[in-house]
């Protein structure tokens, strides 16, 4: 039977876990409470379909999708977190899915389809403004095991999650284990996590985490966990 425990305010109404995030978490700081500044740079705009450098599949139905500049980049930990980016004709909330290489700080690259909520496209560049916002998904997060995954490689993505990721661990052995994080935007234990079921932790970049067993190993396929990340006030 699949359970779950979402172990919300470790400390206070949303929780930190400010101690457990990886120094190069990026966004946030482990605290409902203290998610990064707002950020100024300049938008552009690319032919986007939502695939790139995060490894998410293409979303045809949602192109309300950005890359973000390559100094915030953090190892893909801004990967699919949202962002409200403001412009001079409006404001859009956009999901990260890829790297800008090219890009400044605070630079983002937006699909076409978000650029025109803020200014028309022949302006081609504008100044913006954006902060995180937690993204508006339905449903629990998931399990993207990655092709070739396996009981002595296991590499797994997370996907529809409201924050954008910190921290994964897998039970192993009667304890929690770290599993690293990697820079096309999975998770690896190169030498393997055994045959599963596994059960994870998950720990988001506002403090909240998420425990989640029995899901089943799997080759280029997606698991769909028990509950979802919460949100914060």
């Amino acid at each position: 039977m699949r359970w779950s425990f979402a172990l919300v305010a470790l400390l206070a109404a949303c929780g930190s876990c400010a101690d457990d995030a990886p120094e190069d978490a990026g966004p946030g700081s482990g605290s409902c409470t203290a998610a990064r500044a707002p950020a100024t740079g300049e938008g552009t705009y690319y032919d986007a379909n939502g695939t790139g450098a995060c490894g998410f599949d293409a979303s045809p139905n949602d192109l309300m999708v950005a890359a973000i500049n390559k100094p915030d980049w953090a190892m893909s930990a801004w990967c699919g977190g949202c962002l409200e980016v403001t412009g001079p004709s409006g404001t859009v909330t956009v999901r990260v899915v890829d790297q800008c290489p090219g890009c400044a700080t605070g630079d983002l690259d937006l699909s076409r389809e978000a650029f025109a909520k803020l200014s028309p496209l022949s302006a081609g560049r504008v100044a913006i403004t954006w902060h995180e916002v937690a993204c508006p998904v339905s449903g629990p997060i998931a399990y993207h095991f990655k092709d070739g995954a396996n009981a002595f490689w296991t590499a797994i993505q997370l996907r529809n999650h409201r924050y954008p990721i910190a921290k994964l661990e897998a039970m192993k052995d009667g304890a929690y284990v770290s599993v690293p994080r990697v820079d096309y935007n999975y998770f690896v234990q190169g030498n393997g996590l055994g045959p599963g079921p596994y059960t994870f932790r998950v720990t988001d970049t506002r403090g909240h985490v998420l425990e989640d067993g029995s899901v089943a190993l799997g080759d280029n396929v997606t698991r769909t966990g028990a509950a979802q990340l919460p949100t914060c006030p």
